[in-house]
Parts: structure tokens; sequence; C-alpha cells
């Protein structure tokens, strides 16, 4: 199975990659509300970007709409979702199942967007055996074993931090070159491998500095004189 990467080897440039997710979120929320077609202004106000981008972006996948009438909305899904790679099922392991890891697994977004939660695993003995989200929770070390009996794809590293890159390197000797990170961690990985990293502490603090800053706080205050 290709890696869930397979954008990238198409020419697309990476920066149209990070915004096609935000497209078919739209457009998904669009098709709920039964809208049939879209302009590419109205779409690129609901995703957040200029419609200049949205179309040049779009033109990668061949799709340029029709004047005076916009995108059909369900192509576009079907456009976007396939060339993200999301026509097909991909196999999600998790690792770490404390609160977060138990969140992400009762997360019924997942398979409605290509995805599916085939494994949980963690270390400690009081988790190990329970059933979340109608999955039981499995020994990390049968973590190799896991992946390639459920066919895993893409793990997701929910652990604390101090075990993520022995975590991380079990994963990639096991043969998966895609990874999620939640643990406050730098993994270090084979140029072959692909991992996105999730910091909620990074994300808050970097909101907490323009809240100080709409406050007038000490970035302003230096800033005026």
């Amino acid at each position: 199975m290709k890696s869930p990467s397979q954008p990238r080897d198409r020419g697309i440039p990476e920066a149209t990659v990070a915004r096609l997710p935000l497209y078919l979120r739209a457009l998904h929320g669009m098709a709920e509300r039964g809208i049939a077609t879209v302009s590419s202004e109205d779409l690129a106000s609901a995703a957040g970007v200029n419609s200049a981008k949205l179309r040049k972006d779009l033109s990668h996948l061949g799709s340029y709409g029709t004047r005076g009438v916009g995108y059909d909305v369900e192509y576009l899904v079907y456009q976007i979702s396939r060339e993200l790679g999301l026509t097909q099922d991909w196999a999600v392991a998790i690792v770490g199942v404390g609160n977060l890891g138990r969140a992400l697994a009762n997360y019924g977004g997942f398979v409605s967007r290509g995805f599916r939660v085939a494994a949980l695993l963690d270390a400690d003995p009081e988790i190990v055996g329970d059933d979340i989200a109608g999955l039981n929770v499995e020994h990390i070390d049968e973590l190799e074993a896991v992946i390639g009996r459920r066919g895993v794809s893409i793990v997701v590293l929910a652990t604390p931090a101090a075990a993520a890159q022995e975590v991380c390197d079990r994963v990639v000797a096991a043969g998966v070159t895609s990874i999620l990170n939640f643990a406050p961690v730098v993994l270090s990985v084979p140029e072959t491998v692909d991992v996105r990293k999730v910091d909620l502490s990074i994300e808050l603090q970097i909101l907490a500095f323009h809240e100080q800053r709409k406050a007038g706080g000490p970035l302003m205050a230096v800033d005026s004189q």
C-alpha cells in the first residue's frame, strides 16, 4: 500500500497539499447542506483562503470549474479525496491510550474521512485489555505483530514524551512511514518517513502571544518607544 503522502509524488506543491483538507472540509459542509455547486469565491471564503490561490490549487488537480456556474461540489469532493488518498481505507493504530488516546479512538470523524482505527496499544497493565470504541487495547509488546496483522499504514503517537522516540523507532522498523505525533517531543526519523506533529501547548502559546498584543502587552509597549 502506498504512503498517504502520495500527492507530493505527483508534483503538487506541499503548500497546496496542506490546503486541500481545508477545501475538503468546506465542501463536506456544503454537501451536507444540499449545495450542488459553489463558486471559487464562496469556497475560498469558507476555507479561509483567497480565490486566486484556490483556483491555482485546484488547477493542479485538473479542476477548473465552469464559468458562470463554479465547481460541482460532489465531484470536487471526489477529486480532492482521490488526490489525498482518501478513496481507500487507511488503517490507523493509536499508541498511548490515556485521555487523549481515548478521545481520538472515540472520534467518529475518522471513518467518514477515509480512516479506520484498527488498533489501540498501551504499556499500562491497567489499560491493556480495556474495550474502547469497540477495540481491545493490546500491549505495546505486540506492536510489530499488530501492525502487520492489521495492515496499519498510519500510527498516531499519544505516548508520554519519554517513550515517544523508542516507540517511533519500533514503528518505523515495522515498516510504517506515516506518523502523527501528539507527544511533546521532536522525533528523529529517516527521510522516507513522514511525521506530522500536533502540539496543543505551542498553539495555545501562539494564541497567548496574540492575546497579549491585542491587550497592549509588553511587545506593544516596546513598539511605542
